[in-house]
This record gives C-alpha cells, sequence and structure tokens, in this order.
C-alpha cells in the first residue's frame, strides 16, 4: 500500500510542475521576466535545452534515455518493496515526481521550462521540478549517510 502512496504523490509533484510550467509559458514567455523583488527575486521564463545549469546542451535524447533509465529504477525499487522504509520510499517519490516533470518537457516540448529565478546569487534559471529532484536528492543521501546504518543495527 505505500509504494503506491508514493506514486501517488509522485503523481501530485508532476500535475504541480507541469502546472506551474503551463503558467510560465502562458504568462512569462511573451515577458521574458517579472520581478517580484527587483534584482533579487525574479520569474524569468528560460527554455532549458541541456541538464542541470544547460550542460549537455544539444544531447537532448541521451537525456531522455538517461533519465528514463534512472526513473524505471527507482519505480521498480518502489513496487518490488526492495525500499521497505518509509522516509527513503517518500524521498524517492520526490524524486521521481521531479524527475518525471522534466521529463515529460524533454519529451514533448524538445526543452525544459524555467522560470525560478534567485537574482541576488547570481543562480541558473530552475523549476518545481528541479526543487524536487534537488532536494530529494540531498535527503536521501544525507539518510543513507546518517540514518541507514542507525537502522540496520537495530535490526540485527
Amino acid at each position: 500500500m505505500l509504494p503506491y502512496l508514493a506514486l501517488l504523490l509522485s503523481t501530485v509533484l508532476v500535475v504541480i510542475d507541469q502546472l506551474l510550467k503551463i503558467w510560465a509559458l502562458h504568462s512569462l514567455r511573451p515577458i521574458g521576466t517579472y520581478p517580484i523583488i527587483e534584482e533579487i527575486f525574479h520569474f524569468t521564463y528560460v527554455e532549458n535545452r541541456g541538464a542541470a545549469f544547460g550542460m549537455m546542451s544539444g544531447q537532448q535524447w541521451l537525456l531522455v534515455w538517461v533519465t528514463a533509465a534512472v526513473l524505471l529504477l527507482i519505480v521498480l525499487l518502489m513496487i518490488t518493496g526492495k525500499v521497505k522504509d518509509l522516509f527513503p520510499l517518500f524521498t524517492l517519490a520526490v524524486i521521481l515526481g521531479g524527475g518525471v516533470g522534466n521529463l515529460i518537457d524533454r519529451v514533448y516540448r524538445g526543452f525544459v521550462v524555467d522560470y525560478i529565478h534567485v537574482k541576488v546569487i547570481n543562480f541558473a534559471v530552475f523549476n518545481f521540478a528541479d526543487i524536487c529532484v534537488t532536494c530529494g536528492t540531498i535527503v536521501l543521501m544525507f539518510w543513507i549517510l546518517f540514518f541507514m546504518k542507525d537502522e540496520k543495527a537495530e535490526k540485527k
């Protein structure tokens, strides 16, 4: 039951991501950028044709296939019961939701729609799916490094 709830969470995150990207396409594309706090935080429309920070631009289908393979692995880990603990299961669901959101863009649009621009730190423009993948991965790595060992020791 838990794996299916985790997959439901992934689906909800994909829907949120795609709705935000549709908003960006219709509202930001015509104007380019909309300052929320001048020179600090803007909504800026960007078509990212590569991976993070535009790396691997022009390698669209390689990115599609690698992303699809990783996402399939995550789904298989979730539904086969290989991941039994609640915390990593739902963390994988967050990563999956973000990954699927960006994969949809790459396949159907030919680029990923980015729109969140933190200008004050001169950071790359990103999107909700990127936040899901990045935060999910960081939290999962933290759990693996600091908590997974403790749980395995307790089970012995």
